[in-house]
């Protein structure tokens, strides 16, 4: 069983090829949320893995809500994790290995892809250049068979990229990050269409339409998918994101 997390689809494209792999069921983390489907019933032998993106060095607060309220019937023999993001992740594995506890459970291995930037909410901050994110994703590729067979063999494996100061990224940085997260400098301009893009990608359903506008609702976790996904780039974050390039995994 995989339990994932992804909002341009990053996440998503690393859950779905190791699950495609191994065969394991995935489990949409914000779709669980909704459902309250906190409980799982797994075999003894079996395996659990966990994907989504690293936000300011730290792993989402969905994300570690969600892993607060799991509880499995069986402990499950084998955990891993395996994160996405665009440079380094800190010390994230150990922020979320401490959320397993809670779960009864510990991490056994943890993962770490660079992919495309995605956050564009920050004045200095921004997608790669379309080159750059794809050599980004060819490694990425490249690099997901020899994880698949350590997860298959349920090898010990701590493969993470840190960067510099890492506890202090992790922290300190995430922490506070988290603590601003908003929804509220999101707007559209009146290049919308009204096309309802925004409403359909958005993974915790945040947003809907209203006089054919997007309105946003308080439950957000700047992932960014409204504004990656929107065909005439009508949505910004206030004037963090004006001129920056748009993103999603398989976009042209």
């Amino acid at each position: 069983m995989i339990f994932y997390f992804s909002g341009c689809g990053n996440s998503r494209f690393i859950a779905e090829s190791i699950a495609q792999a191994t065969g394991d069921k995935l489990v949409f983390i914000p779709e669980a949320e909704r459902e309250h489907n906190f409980n799982y019933d797994i075999a003894e032998d079996e395996h659990v893995g966990f994907v989504f993106p690293i936000y300011s060095w730290s792993p989402p607060q969905l994300v570690v809500r969600f892993v607060r309220k799991l509880r499995f019937a069986h402990k499950p023999a084998y955990v891993w994790l395996a994160v996405t993001c665009g440079d380094n992740g800190g010390v994230a594995e150990k922020v979320f290995d401490e959320q397993l506890v809670r779960a009864g459970v510990q991490l056994n291995a943890a993962y770490c892809f660079v992919m495309p930037n995605t956050y564009v909410n920050m004045a200095g901050m921004g997608t790669d250049k379309p080159e750059k994110a794809q050599h980004k994703i060819e490694k990425a590729k490249a690099h997901l068979p020899e994880v698949i067979q350590n997860i298959r063999d349920r090898k010990s494996v701590m493969e993470m990229r840190r960067g510099l100061f890492p506890r202090f990224k992790t922290k300190v940085i995430g922490k506070s990050f988290h603590k601003w997260v908003s929804d509220e400098p999101f707007r559209s301009t009146d290049a919308c269409i009204s096309c309802g893009k925004c409403v359909s990608v958005c993974p915790l359903q945040n947003i809907t339409l209203e006089d054919g506008r997007p309105k946003w609702h308080g439950n957000c976790t700047n992932c960014d998918a409204c504004f990656h996904h929107c065909p005439k780039n009508a949505i910004q974050y206030g004037k963090a994101s004006v001129g920056k390039r748009q993103y999603y995994f398989g976009k042209d």
